[in-house]
C-alpha cells in the first residue's frame, strides 16, 4: 500500500482533511499532519515554505517513510512542489488543489488584507470563533500575524521562481476548481506548463474552501492519479 500524506493550507490545519482523509483510508497508508503552529502545535520563528518543507523532512525520518505520495492544498501544494525541487528522492507523485503561484507585492498585500483579525471578529466572527477552536491553545491571531509576513515574503521573493519549475520531474498533477476566486485557472495552468511531467485538471464548479469541495468525487481523482 503506497503512502500518502496530506498537506493543509494556509491558517488551516489538518481537521481540515480529515473528511478527505477518510475516503482515502482504504486505498492508501494515509499521514495527515499539522504545519508548525497550524491545529493547536507548537512554533519558533516566522512561518515559511522551506521551514514547513523541513518538517515533512522531519516527519519522513521521525516515522521511517522513505518515499511518499502527496496531497496538497492551497498552500500545502506549494509546500510539496519545493519539497520535491530540493530532495526529490522523497516524493513519487503530487496533486494539488488550489495553489496559488502567482505573487507579487501587490497580490501579497490584497491577501494579507483578508487576514485582518480585528476586521474578522467584527465583520466574521463564526470564522474567528472556528480559527480559534482549530488553532488553541495557540493564538490564532498569531497564526494569522505569521502567515501574513509569509505572504508577504512571498510577494517580493518566491521559494520557487520559473526556472525552479522546469528542474522538477516529479509526476504532477494540479488541480483548479472552475469557481476558485483565490486562485486563477490561467497561473495554474502556466506553472502546469513550466513542470515537465505535469498535468492540469479543472474541477467544475469547485471553490477554494476545500470544506465546500465534492471529496468523494476528489478522493477518486487523487487515487486514479496516485495509483
Amino acid at each position: 500500500m503506497k503512502t500518502l500524506l496530506l498537506l493543509h493550507g494556509a491558517i488551516g490545519a489538518k481537521d481540515q482533511l480529515e473528511p478527505l482523509s477518510e475516503h482515502l483510508k482504504g486505498q492508501f497508508d494515509v499521514h495527515n499532519i499539522n504545519f508548525s503552529g497550524h491545529g493547536g502545535t507548537p512554533f519558533d520563528g516566522p512561518f515559511s515554505i522551506e521551514k514547513f518543507a523541513d518538517e515533512i523532512l522531519n516527519y519522513l525520518q521521525e516515522n521511517q517513510l522513505e518515499k511518499v505520495s502527496i496531497f496538497g492544498y492551497s498552500m500545502g501544494g506549494y509546500v510539496a512542489l519545493y519539497l520535491a525541487s530540493i530532495h526529490p528522492e522523497k516524493v513519487e507523485r503530487i496533486f494539488t488543489l488550489a495553489t496559488k503561484f502567482d505573487w507579487s507585492p501587490e497580490i501579497s498585500q490584497k491577501e494579507t488584507n483578508m487576514l485582518n483579525p480585528e476586521i474578522i471578529k467584527e465583520k466574521i466572527p463564526a470564522f474567528s470563533k472556528a480559527l480559534q477552536q482549530r488553532h488553541q491553545p495557540q493564538s490564532w491571531e498569531m497564526v494569522l500575524e505569521k502567515t501574513s509576513q509569509m505572504m508577504l515574503d512571498l510577494g517580493t521573493k518566491q521559494p520557487l521562481a520559473q526556472e525552479d519549475f522546469h528542474t522538477i520531474k516529479t509526476p504532477i498533477k494540479l488541480a483548479i476548481g472552475d469557481a476558485d476566486k483565490m486562485v486563477s485557472i490561467l497561473e495554474t495552468k502556466q506553472v502546469s506548463e513550466w513542470l515537465p511531467n505535469a498535468t492540469l485538471l479543472i474541477l467544475p464548479d469547485v471553490q477554494h474552501p476545500i470544506e465546500k469541495g465534492p471529496i468523494p468525487r476528489l478522493a477518486e481523482v487523487i487515487t486514479a492519479f496516485i495509483k
